[in-house]
Formats: structure tokens, C-alpha cells, sequence
């Protein structure tokens, strides 16, 4: 079980239209952009902006995965090793991940990824 790369960061933002605007400008590509929160890229990598009304998880980081029983089984070894981990989460756009967190506190996502959504939308 290897992630494929660390594919995102996600950061808390006040606006979500603003701060998709500020990183556009930065050259970034919107993957996503909903109400509550957004998610643009930089070739393979991307940043989360989440909104104060985000309920899913703050600030973390993810892990990227192209297989998704990686990620199952993933969940399973991390939950029997004691580890703090949230249920698996199936996303509208194909995706499905957890949350978990290190012995510091710091949360982490585990994201399987399809290849069918690893492009950026186009307008």
C-alpha cells in the first residue's frame, strides 16, 4: 500500500469565489467549485479551499491512490492499528476517502482517485 503522490493540501478560506479567483490568478485550474468549498489544481497537484461552513474535515493533506482497494484496505489496517479514521466517504465525482489522524493530530485524507477525474474541468 503506496500512495501514488501527495495530491493535495487543503487550507481553510473566508470566501470561497474570492479565493478561487486569487488562485486562478496564480495560474491554478478549477477541478471543483461548489458552495462550500472548491478544489484547484496545478498540474497533478491540487489545494482544497474550505470554507468555514466545510463540515467534512479542516486543514489537511492527502494521499492520492488510482486503486481504490488500496484504499479499503488502507482503511481497515489503520483502523485495527488503533488509528483515529473516519468512515469511507463515497463523492458525487467518482472518488471515495477517509480521514484519519497521526499520533499529533494533523488530519490526513486517503483519496482513490480515478483517472477519469484526475484531468481539471474545463470552462
Amino acid at each position: 500500500m503506496k500512495p501514488n503522490r501527495l495530491g493535495h493540501v487543503a487550507i481553510c478560506v473566508q470566501d470561497i469565489d474570492k479565493a478561487v479567483e486569487f488562485y486562478q490568478n496564480l495560474g491554478m485550474e478549477v477541478a471543483w467549485h461548489d458552495k462550500d468549498w472548491a478544489y484547484v489544481k496545478a498540474g497533478n497537484d491540487g489545494l482544497a479551499l474550505l470554507s468555514p461552513s466545510y463540515e467534512q474535515a479542516g486543514p489537511h493533506f492527502g494521499f492520492v491512490f488510482s486503486d481504490r482497494t488500496e484504499v479499503d484496505s488502507a482503511y481497515d489496517r489503520l483502523k485495527s492499528q488503533g488509528v483515529y479514521v473516519t468512515k469511507i466517504h463515497e463523492h458525487r465525482d467518482g472518488t471515495a476517502s477517509f480521514y484519519g489522524k497521526d499520533p499529533d493530530g494533523n488530519w490526513f485524507e486517503y483519496l482513490y482517485e480515478p483517472a477519469s477525474v484526475a484531468e481539471p474541468v474545463t470552462a
